[in-house]
């Protein structure tokens, strides 16, 4: 083969080689169409399973208002709160009444009960008679933490048994609050058994 046909084929290869087009663009906006369609259809589709949840869950009672007067302090603690779920059941959230949403929470405890103020969700309160235990667990659904660092508050409301996930900013608060609300709950079991 001569030199110049040999460069000639050369070039009839570079220029087959250059002539190929890089990016399909109507394939890679097709590509990127669809996956924010199946992203928007996965979010909406947890979305009205949330709502379902919700409905499902419309036996559950008002929950009870901040008092005017809760009276004086017996424990603080500012931290988080992280749901709450069926007693015993860590994996069944309850979400009506917004106690699924997640959210700061400063908790109170006085004589009248625990007052759980959540900005950017919707404040409650445990009344003292419907405490029903507290212990230290590490999940609650959706969150899973190191042994004993989460905070979970067992209290009753309507027919219902509810445990609530807190975690203090401080997580040594954790054990004076189960201290506390054991004997509240020791309490609460003594007045119901002498009834």
């Amino acid at each position: 083969m001569t030199p110049l046909i040999h460069l000639a084929a050369a070039d009839l290869v570079m220029a087959e080689q250059r002539s190929e087009q890089v990016t399909d663009w109507a394939a890679r906006i097709g590509w990127v169409v669809g996956l924010v369609l199946v992203v928007a259809l996965a979010y909406w589709l947890m979305r009205e399973g949330w709502k379902w949840r919700g409905t499902l869950q419309g036996d559950l009672p008002e929950l009870p208002d901040l008092p005017a007067d809760p009276g004086a302090p017996t424990l603080r603690m500012s931290g988080r709160y992280h749901g709450s779920t069926t007693a015993g059941q860590w994996l069944d959230r309850i979400v009506a009444h917004g106690l699924g949403t997640r959210s700061r929470a400063e908790l109170t405890l006085t004589d009248q009960g625990l007052a759980v103020v959540r900005p950017g969700a919707r404040d409650f309160f445990i009344p003292t008679g419907a405490i029903r235990g507290a212990r230290l667990d590490k999940g609650i659904a959706g969150k899973v933490l190191a042994e004993g660092g989460l905070l979970v508050i067992t209290w009753a409301h309507g027919e219902r048994l509810i445990d609530s996930g807190f975690r203090s900013d401080h997580a040594v608060e954790h054990a004076d609050w189960t201290t506390a609300l054991e004997a509240l709950s020791t309490m609460n079991a003594q007045q119901e058994g002498a009834r």
